[in-house]
């Protein structure tokens, strides 16, 4: 898959969804209740926060996939279904399939309230999937390596919308990384997360 054509867009194609869901199942095992109140490296939100803002993303992006009008539900750790280990892993699942379905990438769709050529949801919807899989690991101390050809597709989309003003209710600022950083660094940075963040360490 390529990157982009030389003037800051990123690639049109529909990315495989699936290695970046996956990741995002298997830290679920390593996600004790006891670190469901623990900080992330999106400011404000909390493991519980994050993981209902994934449900809720895997679902409405599944719908946008399908061309079905889709909502922009407000994630929060009270709402937050309790079976999340058992339901999450099954939505992510459909969420990737939904995009490799024929068609999924064309057109018009809408996401969050918004309607957007197709191809940008989806460009989007692995962006959300790779960096949010990246928080919920370093949140809960486990490791994490994305695909890089994951990378290859989200830092080209990052480097043409991230920015020192962020975008609201998608990226925060973008931080400072170094230009010869690791690929994934710089989306990280142009996302507006600090690639050197770490969950604080535990007391008591």
């Amino acid at each position: 898959m390529s990157s982009g054509d030389g003037d800051g867009q990123y690639d049109m194609t529909v990315p495989d969804l699936e290695p970046a869901a996956h990741r995002i199942a298997a830290l679920l095992g390593g996600l004790p209740d006891s670190a469901l109140d623990a900080p992330t490296p999106c400011a404000e939100s909390s493991v519980a926060t994050l993981l209902d803002h994934l449900m809720g993303l895997s679902e409405g992006l599944a719908a946008s996939a399908r061309k079905e009008p889709t909502g922009a539900p407000q994630a929060s750790a009270d709402h937050l279904d309790p079976d999340w280990r058992a339901i999450l892993p099954g939505r992510l699942g459909a969420l990737a399939a939904a995009w490799r379905e024929p068609g999924a990438g064309e057109g018009m769709t809408s996401a969050g309230g918004l309607t957007m050529p197709a191809a940008d949801v989806a460009a989007v919807t692995l962006d959300e999937l790779v960096l949010h899989g990246w928080d919920l690991a370093r949140a809960t101390g486990q490791p994490y390596d994305p695909d890089p050809r994951d990378v290859a597709v989200i830092l080209p989309f990052l480097e043409a919308f991230g920015s020192e003003q962020g975008v609201p209710g998608l990226f925060g600022p973008a931080v400072p990384v170094p230009g010869d950083a690791p690929a994934f660094d710089r989306a990280l940075g142009l996302s507006g997360r600090d690639p050197a963040w770490r969950a604080p360490a535990a007391t008591g």
